[in-house]
C-alpha cells in the first residue's frame, strides 16, 4: 500500500512554501513526479523548490526546450522537465535523458506521464488538482526514499 498525505494549497504563495519546504526534505538523487492539469500549479511548486534551493533568478516550464537545468555546485543539480510536448516517450531517449538522473542531482517531471517505460520509477508522485481558487495536493511516497520525504513533510 502507498502512503500518501494531502494538502490543501490557498494560493500561490502557500504553492511557493510548499515547493519550498519540499526542497528542504528532499535528499538529492531524487525524482519527483508532478502531475496536473494545464495551470494546476506544477511550476509554481518548482519555482518554491528551486528558489529555496538558492536559483534567484526567474523559474519557467521548460515546455519548448522540455528540461530546464539550475546547476548550483559540481555536487547539485536540479533538473526540471516538462514533457507536455512529447509525441512518443522513445524521444526523450534521443535526448539522453538516462544522463540527468544521478546521485547528485533531484529530477522535477511535469506530465510524466508521457514519458511511460523510459523514466525511473518516482520517489515521490505530487498530485495537483483545481478545487476551485484553491489546490489540493496528493503527496504519493512510492519507494522508501519517498516515504523518508514524506514523513517529513507532515
Amino acid at each position: 500500500m502507498q502512503k500518501l498525505i494531502e494538502k490543501i494549497i490557498a494560493n500561490e504563495t502557500e504553492m511557493l512554501a510548499f515547493g519550498g519546504h519540499l526542497f528542504e526534505v528532499t535528499p538529492l538523487g531524487s525524482v519527483i513526479y508532478l502531475q496536473g492539469d494545464l495551470g494546476a500549479g506544477k511550476t509554481t511548486l518548482t519555482r518554491g523548490f528551486i528558489q529555496k534551493a538558492g536559483h534567484n533568478g526567474s523559474v519557467k516550464s521548460p515546455t519548448f526546450t522540455l528540461v530546464e537545468p539550475y546547476e548550483f555546485l559540481p555536487s547539485k543539480s536540479i533538473f526540471h522537465f516538462d514533457l507536455y510536448r512529447i509525441h512518443e516517450p522513445e524521444e526523450l531517449e534521443l535526448m539522453g535523458i538516462r544522463d540527468y538522473f544521478y546521485e547528485k542531482s533531484i529530477c522535477l517531471i511535469e506530465w510524466p506521464e508521457l514519458g511511460d517505460k523510459i523514466l525511473p520509477k518516482a520517489d515521490l508522485i505530487c498530485q495537483i488538482e483545481i478545487n476551485h481558487k484553491q489546490r489540493k495536493i496528493t503527496i504519493i511516497a512510492s519507494t522508501n526514499k519517498g516515504e523518508k520525504i514524506l514523513e517529513q513533510l507532515v
